[in-house]
């Protein structure tokens, strides 16, 4: 117990360095914006090669690419159907914010420290579902909800998903994992030394990006929309630990994953469909601190 405690500790002093160094000028805003191409673009693809290489393929790995997809269409039609009578802004703005899991700049990160191979699978294939929906059909689907989309287009959905670097190398590495190729040695070499950093990268980043600013209008719904997300979190959790019938690695990632932050797209996409920014980027800061004090506790339970 000491030593989960202890790592979760240093998680947050790395993000708490970062908001710091940006409090003293050291580091800028503008430093998140950079420092997210490198992770995105750079040690995140590494980090993911780094894991799947380590990967005995299973069939049972693949279902995790349904649990991904699954958990974000919940949120998804709850975010839609929890605003029926609201506004179309309302209803988008919901469905993006409720949706999505925080799992190559937090959760990964939180794993690699905690788990072993089985739960890097575990985490790369759920990340695979969780892409699908992050980078592409939850933004579509919000934007027709808030009535910003004309129609359904598949071809613009696969163009984003595509357009991520993250999802491509997930792509890559899935098909390679399943066919039975490796990778030559330099390339993984290489993978492993830049997919290091990944972890120290993404908690700088999101300690600088880490913002609350509320009035008392919107401490409320931040409230509502946070004790929403979380309810069906820890109730998931539970689920995939108590009654799953996979291997107990499998259901202990699962049930962490299930308790992620919301993904750290998501002021974006708000942006993209005219929404509230400001309690976007909020409400993401503060999933932050929530999910590390489950994921936490969660892992001193479990393992």
């Amino acid at each position: 117990m000491g030593e989960i405690i202890g790592k979760a500790v240093a998680f947050m002093a790395v993000i708490l360095l970062g908001a710091g160094l940006r409090k003293i000028g050291f580091l800028k805003k503008e430093d998140f914006h950079l420092l997210s191409r490198i992770v995105l673009k750079v040690t995140l693809p590494a980090a993911i090669v780094t894991n799947f290489s380590s990967i005995t393929m299973e069939n049972s790995l693949l279902l995790m690419i349904l649990f991904g997809l699954g958990g974000n269409i919940v949120m998804v039609v709850l975010g839609y159907l929890g605003r029926i009578r609201g506004t179309a802004d309302q209803r988008g703005f919901e469905m993006i914010n409720l949706a999505g899991y925080n799992v190559g700049n937090f959760a990964m990160p939180f794993i690699q420290n905690f788990m072993g191979p089985v739960g890097l699978g575990v985490t790369s294939f759920f990340d695979v579902g969780n892409a699908v929906m992050c980078t592409g059909i939850t933004f579509t689907a919000a934007s027709l909800a808030a009535g910003i989309g004309d129609k359904f287009s598949l071809k613009s959905c696969i163009r984003s998903l595509l357009s991520s670097v993250p999802f491509d190398t997930y792509l890559i590495m899935t098909v390679l994992a399943v066919a039975g190729i490796s990778l030559p040695r330099p390339v993984l070499v290489f993978a492993q030394t830049a997919g290091g950093a990944n972890a120290f990268l993404s908690l700088l980043m999101i300690g600088i990006g880490f913002e609350i600013q509320l009035n008392r209008e919107t401490m409320a719904e931040l409230a509502r929309l946070l004790g929403m997300r979380y309810v069906i979190a820890v109730g998931a959790a539970v689920a995939c630990y108590l009654f799953l019938p996979f291997s107990q690695e499998i259901r202990e990632t699962l049930t962490i994953l299930m308790l992620a932050p919301v993904s750290s797209i998501c002021p974006a996409f708000t942006a993209g469909i005219g929404g509230d920014v400001g309690l976007s980027s909020a409400m993401n800061s503060m999933s932050i601190v929530v999910s590390t004090c489950l994921m936490t506790a969660a892992m001193i339970l479990i393992l």
